[in-house]
């Protein structure tokens, strides 16, 4: 079973979600954004999710974790529950 693990920052604003990307990008500390920016528990965690398979997430989650590139931050991903920078960690087949 392939398995990935990922991080991510919540957001509900689209907008924010770019702005936040940028600041990734130009050197920002994912985890410090996510403690202080996301809206999900796993900001304390600096946006851990830990290790899960396919279909435990969302489906629009799922796709970008299982197909994007491993060490990239991918978003804004549209979800039920809001905007998300995700950045998948490691992923095993």
């Amino acid at each position: 079973m392939t398995t990935a693990s990922a991080r991510h920052i919540l957001v509900n604003d689209e907008q924010q979600c770019i702005d936040l990307k940028t600041e990734i990008e130009q050197g920002g500390d994912f985890a410090e954004l996510a403690k202080t920016h996301s809206q999900c528990p796993s900001g304390q965690r600096g946006g851990d999710l830990g290790s899960f398979g396919r279909g435990q997430m969302v489906k629009e989650f799922d796709e970008v974790v299982f197909s994007g590139d491993v060490g990239q931050v991918h978003g804004p991903v549209q979800t039920q529950f809001g905007y998300h920078l995700i950045e998948i960690t490691e992923r095993e087949d």
